[in-house]
């Protein structure tokens, strides 16, 4: 009984209903990257429905036959973030928002470093790169860590490895983790940076501290006694809360390669994998063809792996927000994120969802949680599993 979630981090299909409460009215991900690289070859994705998906065919009969059932799903959580887009994929919805801020009020910033005993610089609203350029070169003089936001809910706490260890650096985040909770921030990350002026850059050992969420179907899961491996930013995502091991990585490939070692194990349970690349180095820097070819190459990887899932193990691909890498800033996008079910054989359309939560559901019934008949509080499943005498097939809600 084994089951995998791959999240492609901002993979998106078009603004969602609201989107304009967010500004983001004809934002498109994957729609405007077909028009900026129309030459993407996704031949893999395009089999399991991809194209049917990005054409609004989730409610008719496929034009042609798709190897999986396929949809789109709309956020209910209020924010764009990638919190609340896991955790309403994991079953908790948002409706309290996370707090923004164009710079972080004095007296948060002045309890953090009198407990971390630090001075900080910068405390604005800036992209990575930018905020880098601007204040690096000072950081190296002074040994003042530089703190920075964005349009997200997030504290962002940068230093340069030669004037502070990676260590030194995730005791000041942890501390700052325990002031942002009075302050609804949702997470807090530490960047470790390396380089000279004019050519600074990210070094590994990224790492996101996050509020810790409600309980979400990953803890139910967890307390069956089976397995839930988080990839990625999962641990960082969920702190851990349902994930029974974590395995942090630095980039997409990385993640993949984890995936087929996991998968290559014989034990149950569920692997959840966060693909990062898609959103912080292709949707945020706004670069079209980079974000192609990460789709490229994450299609080339599924054609072979598709033959290490077995009929009664249960794949779902999608997303959690958009960052259409084309369209004004550089924000997240509000927009509806595409489903993929590989199940069993089942193939055709799942409509359009009313939340991330049917996957929360989906997961619910494939790992027998409702055995009395209780459903996942949220979310309406996207299959559902007939086990009178335990796990046998699936057919596809509607069907």
């Amino acid at each position: 009984m084994r089951a995998l979630l791959i999240v492609l981090d901002s993979f998106a299909v078009g603004n969602a209903p609201d989107a304009a409460r967010y500004n983001d009215q004809g934002a498109d991900t994957v729609g405007h990257l077909y028009s900026e690289v129309p030459d993407i070859h996704l031949p893999t994705l395009f089999s399991l429905g991809l194209g049917e998906i990005i054409r609004g065919r989730v409610f008719d009969p496929p034009v042609r036959k798709c190897a999986a059932s396929y949809g789109r799903m709309r956020p209910r959580s209020v924010g764009k973030d990638t919190i609340t887009g896991h955790w309403e994929l994991a079953g908790a919805i948002t409706l309290d928002p996370f707090a923004t801020f164009e710079h972080f009020p004095d007296q948060l910033v002045s309890a953090i470093g009198c407990e971390a005993k630090v001075e900080f610089l910068g405390n604005y609203a800036r992209g990575g790169a930018i905020v880098l350029n601007e204040l690096a070169e000072e950081h190296l003089r002074t040994g003042k860590p530089i703190l920075y936001t964005s349009a997200d809910s997030v504290m962002q706490i940068a230093v340069h490895e030669r004037v502070m260890p990676r260590s030194r650096l995730y005791e000041i985040c942890r501390i700052a983790r325990r002031h942002c909770d009075e302050w609804h921030i949702g997470r807090v990350i530490a960047r470790p940076f390396v380089g000279e002026p004019g050519n600074w850059r990210e070094s590994p050992g990224r790492h996101d501290y996050s509020m810790v969420p409600p309980r979400t179907v990953l803890n139910a899961i967890s307390e069956m006694g089976l397995p839930v491996e988080g990839v990625g930013k999962i641990g960082d995502i969920f702190a851990c809360s349902g994930v029974t091991r974590s395995h942090p990585t630095t980039c997409n490939a990385e993640s993949l390669q984890v995936i087929e070692q996991i998968w290559g194990s014989p034990q149950n349970g569920m692997l959840f994998a966060n693909l990062g690349d898609f959103d912080s180095l292709y949707g945020h820097r706004r670069d079209p063809h980079g974000y192609a070819r990460a789709l490229e190459h994450f299609d080339d990887w599924l054609t072979d792996f598709l033959e290490e899932i077995d009929s009664d193990d249960l794949l779902i691909i999608t997303g959690d927000h958009g960052n259409d890498p084309t369209f004004h800033g550089t924000d997240h996008t509000r927009e509806e994120v595409p489903v993929i079910v590989r199940y069993d054989g089942r193939t055709g359309p799942l409509g359009i969802r009313d939340s991330f939560a049917d996957v929360a559901a989906t997961l619910t019934g494939f790992f027998g949680l409702n055995k009395a008949g209780e459903q996942w509080p949220i979310g309406k499943p996207l299959i559902t599993f007939h086990r009178p005498y335990g796990f046998t097939r699936g057919v596809a809600v509607g069907e």
